[in-house]
């Protein structure tokens, strides 16, 4: 410590303007939801529990300033978090605890549903889990006879505009499920969702290893930041 500079101890309280400014925060919250909040505020809700005695808000305001938004701030690598000055391992717990916890909403939300009548909910979950990756990611969603999801699994982690996909794993892989159908999910992290010739021709070679297993390939999306791609929908399967 510098110049005789001490930590709070465990049982020193907080200054009355912070629990003033940190009770006003939770009652808004309660009482509008996240609608009556901006990012950063509800930022700043997430960082009282990671860090209980020290004015979170300059914190909340440098996260947002690198990362964009809340999304972005919460799906951001940890690694990249910890380089923002004042965040430790307690605030990456807390950040990625809140990811972890609305990935498995928007999960439960679409696993053991019908795909069509679920759809949106589909998307949705597909936006939560991969709109805001840095690096690409292929995952598979398997559906039975009756078009009910029923395994959702990442296949593969790739670079910013590549991951690698095996046709014949894919289709291997249904099979073991006992699965009738799937669709592929991937995302592009420069936000575009329009199709690569990659992409194209790698769903042509899934589509051949599911035809070869009577397997039907339902769809694949793209996942852009703020819109996704329906190959089915534009004609391409």
């Amino acid at each position: 410590m510098k110049n005789g500079e001490k930590l709070p101890s465990n049982g020193s309280k907080q200054p009355s303007y912070l629990v003033d400014h940190r009770q006003r925060l939770r009652s808004r919250f309660m009482q509008g939801g996240a609608a009556a909040m901006p990012d950063y505020e509800l930022l700043e809700l997430v960082l009282f529990r990671a860090i209980p005695r020290r004015d979170v808000k300059p914190l909340a305001r440098a996260l947002m300033d690198r990362f964009g938004d809340f999304n972005r701030v919460i799906t951001a690598p940890a690694s990249r978090l910890r380089d923002v000055k004042g965040v430790g391992e307690a605030v990456v717990a807390e950040l990625k605890i809140v990811e972890a916890a609305a990935q498995r909403l928007a999960r439960a939300k679409v696993l053991q549903k019908h795909v069509v009548s679920s759809w949106d909910a589909l998307l949705d979950y597909c936006h939560t889990t991969m709109a805001h990756l840095e690096t690409e990611q292929f995952r598979v969603l398997y559906l039975d006879r009756k078009n009910i999801l029923i395994a959702d699994e990442e296949q593969a982690k790739g670079t910013v505009d590549h991951v690698p996909v095996y046709p014949r794993e894919v289709a291997k892989r249904a099979l073991e499920l006992n699965a009738s159908a799937l669709i592929l999910v991937h995302n592009h992290p420069s936000g575009d969702p329009s199709p690569s010739r990659a992409d194209i021709d790698m769903t042509q070679q899934v589509a051949a290893a599911c035809d070869a297993l009577s397997l039907s390939l339902y769809d694949h999306l793209i996942i852009g930041k703020s819109r996704e791609l329906s190959f089915r929908s534009e004609g391409y399967i």
